[in-house]
């Protein structure tokens, strides 16, 4: 481990002195309502008694994206958070980065800012920029490793998947850690906190499942499950990492589009092995006088897809990804799908 990711024996955030062994809650200041009522980046600070690495993991970027805020939730109650005795390090969870957009339960922030498309903002700029900068000061920049928690949009499930910097060993490694079947070596878009831990060379996952606004159980149990994978990769927890999917790599990914306005007829479901050519749905309007299949251009599975049915031409309607062996990164799905459900939910008692 190198010497600059280890914690300090007093960890410094927002004014604050927390030594070895404590668990805090700490509001850093962010700006004021109209009302006068003041918002705040909540940031619970659990620090081990040994030294360790520091992480953070964060959701809620995208106030509509509440899948993380509930990953965190359950992480934070786990026994191995709770024992700091075993417990290396520090972890820095930030469940609600953007709790403005968060309370509006809306992915843009008031002033219809994308937080992540604002990074690293600054001091006197907008909110979104001032967000963006603090959150980097006070937590990203403090931290040697991260994790944030995504979902795709609004009727737009996403696959349990890690997109990453593939090409930075250190985050190579820790997403084949994690434990989800896909790994998307994906350029980050720019202004994105990827894009600035990218530049930066801090090893960063991005973990997406889902959609907006909506819990689904598998994707909560994965991602629970994966970031502890992660901190035990790191050393800050005693459990062995739960690693049975083998991760499968992919090369690229492309949306299939709807080719006529109408209503989607879908033929195919996330996770699905498609190949070259095959109709994965049909439009048709509501008099069933137009019908246009929605054909495939590549080998692949289905790691996103529009769930709403109405659509218009143009529309992104299937998220394929490219594989070297699409079949094996199908039968890593299925195998991640039968192992979920013989998962338990363990919820401790609050004490």
């Amino acid at each position: 481990m190198e010497a600059d990711k280890l914690d300090q024996d007093v960890f410094e955030i927002a004014g604050q002195s927390i030594a070895r062994g404590e668990n805090r809650m700490v509001h850093v200041p962010v700006a004021n309502l109209y009302t006068n009522t003041p918002v705040t980046l909540p940031v619970r600070v659990v620090r081990g008694i040994k030294p360790g690495p520091v992480m953070f993991v964060s959701a809620a970027l995208h106030g509509d994206e509440i899948i993380g805020v509930e990953i965190i939730r359950r992480l934070l109650r786990l026994r191995e958070l709770r024992d700091r005795g075993t417990l290396c390090g520090t972890l820095l969870a930030v469940p609600v980065v953007n709790m403005p957009a968060f309370l509006q339960q809306s992915r843009y922030l008031p002033d219809r800012r994308d937080l992540n498309r604002s990074f690293p903002g600054s001091e006197s700029g907008s909110l979104a920029a001032r967000l963006a900068n603090l959150f980097l000061k006070e937590v990203v920049g403090k931290s040697g490793f991260g994790i944030d928690l995504h979902t795709g949009a609004i009727h737009r499930p996403n696959l349990p998947q890690i997109r990453a910097d593939l090409a930075n060993p250190d985050t190579l490694r820790l997403a084949r850690a994690f434990g989800v079947p896909l790994l998307l070596n994906s350029a980050p878009t720019s202004g994105t906190l990827r894009e600035y831990t990218t530049r930066k060379g801090i090893p960063v996952l991005l973990y997406e499942s889902s959609e907006a606004l909506r819990f689904d159980e598998q994707c909560i149990r994965i991602g629970v499950r994966g970031v502890v994978n992660v901190m035990a990769e790191l050393g800050m927890v005693p459990t062995q990492p739960t690693q049975k999917v083998e991760p499968v790599a992919a090369r690229s990914s492309t949306w299939v589009r709807s080719p006529a306005s109408g209503i989607l007829r879908a033929q195919a479901a996330l996770g699905d092995l498609v190949k070259s050519g095959q109709v994965l749905g049909m439009v048709g309007d509501p008099f069933g006088e137009v019908e246009a299949p929605v054909v495939c251009g590549t080998d692949g599975v289905v790691i996103g897809r529009l769930k709403l049915p109405l659509v218009n031409e143009g529309d992104a309607l299937f998220h394929v990804a490219r594989f070297e062996a699409p079949e094996a990164a199908a039968r890593a799905v299925n195998l991640l799908r039968a192992e979920t459900r013989g998962w338990r939910v363990e919820e401790p008692p609050i004490v």
